[in-house]
């Protein structure tokens, strides 16, 4: 199976996506967006195939979101898209690539529905929420 996270190490939420990719016994593809952002056509493409607009694509917390008056109901997409390619914080994230489909995965276990491979033994999120029990399979 092909997976590719873009991935910000400083996100608890990507931590435990990626964590849950290793733990299917999949090495994905690392994208760290900070460094390495996508292009314009790029992120066009992720949003559209997560099924998200380009609101909900924008991350709030911890960004210059209000600063750049983001929150404005005006803005059309354009500049929403500008303002994630210019400030690549404001991309929310881990989106995951597979042949399955793109999920934003917030929270980090959306990734387990493009999954092909199961998890192959229990996992635990960095805050302590069990997700998989013992025996591989999915805590709701």
């Amino acid at each position: 199976m092909t997976v590719t996270i873009y991935h910000n190490p400083e996100c608890g939420t990507s931590r435990n996506t990626l964590a849950l990719i290793r733990n299917a016994g999949v090495e994905p593809t690392i994208i760290e967006y900070l460094k390495t952002p996508p292009s314009r056509a790029e992120l066009i493409d992720l949003i559209a195939r997560a099924g998200l607009t380009f609101r909900e694509a924008i991350r709030q917390k911890d960004t210059p979101y209000e600063a750049l008056g983001l929150a404005d109901p005006s803005l059309g997409d354009d500049q929403l898209l500008d303002a994630m390619l210019a400030h690549p914080i404001l991309i929310n994230r881990p989106f995951v690539v597979t042949e399955n489909g793109v999920r934003l995965s917030r929270p980090s276990e959306l990734v387990l529905e493009i999954l092909s491979e199961p998890q192959r033994g229990p996992f635990t999120k960095e805050d302590g929420e069990v997700v998989i029990d013992a025996a591989g399979r999915r805590v709701v």
